[in-house]
């Protein structure tokens, strides 16, 4: 009886050894290990921009199936083992892509300092160019500055527009001095009533101190002519 207990109890063993090794199979999968793939070689700037626009696609569909993945892993018993297999999945789909936009960036920038380097030489060459031109050419004469018409005597009429001309603007002179001269008379005016007006209160003031002092003289006169009522 004891025979047959030990029997089943390495029987239950054996097969839960065996499930658990059939469960990690099924969840390890495919090899995940990184494999080093160049990225494919870039020949212009057009196929460097398809290539990082392949690379946003193939991003967006690397965290898709990485999220749908991650769902799949929680329905199975070795959960930690399903899902650090997913993130070296997404790991080793992000590098690569990145491998691949570095190198189209790289590209870029590269086929940006030569084009900026060939037109420089270009301008450089047309200088150049221009510059043995002129020194093979002989210089030119400077023009001779046309002689300047002799002045036109004014004629009656334009004497008579000069003269009124010289009236208006003496007019308009006038007229604004009259303006500025009679805007200084009410000036004038304007500070003399305020003068007037200080001073009046000027002397009002002096007058009321005045009053008050000789009230407080006749006060203590009075005082001292009083007779003093502890003498009596």
């Amino acid at each position: 009886m004891k025979a047959d207990f030990v029997t089943d109890t390495r029987t239950v063993r054996a097969g839960a050894a065996l499930l658990a090794a059939a469960l990690l199979a099924a969840c390890a999968g495919p090899d995940v290990a990184p494999r080093e793939v160049p990225p494919p070689p870039v020949t212009s700037v057009a196929q460097a921009d398809q290539q990082l626009a392949a690379v946003a696609r193939e991003r967006a569909a690397i965290e898709a199936r990485f999220a749908e993945r991650e769902r799949v892993c929680y329905d199975k018993f070795f959960v930690n083992n399903c899902l650090d297999e997913a993130k070296e999945r997404r790991r080793n789909g992000l590098a690569a892509q990145r491998a691949i936009e570095v190198q189209a960036e790289r590209f870029k920038r590269q086929a940006v300092v030569e084009e900026r380097d060939r037109n420089l030489a270009e301008a450089d060459r047309r200088f150049k160019e221009q510059e043995a031109k002129l020194a093979t050419e002989p210089p030119k004469p400077a023009p001779e500055p046309a002689p300047a018409p002799p002045p036109r005597k004014p004629t009656v009429a334009d004497r008579k527009a000069q003269r009124d001309a010289r009236l208006r603007a003496e007019q308009q002179q006038e007229a604004a001095d009259a303006g500025k001269r009679a805007q200084n008379v009410r000036d004038y005016e304007a500070r003399k009533a305020e003068s007037a007006e200080r001073q009046r209160k000027v002397a009002e003031r002096k007058a009321e101190k005045a009053a008050k002092a000789a009230k407080e003289a006749k006060a203590a006169e009075d005082a001292k002519a009083a007779p003093d009522p502890a003498k009596k």
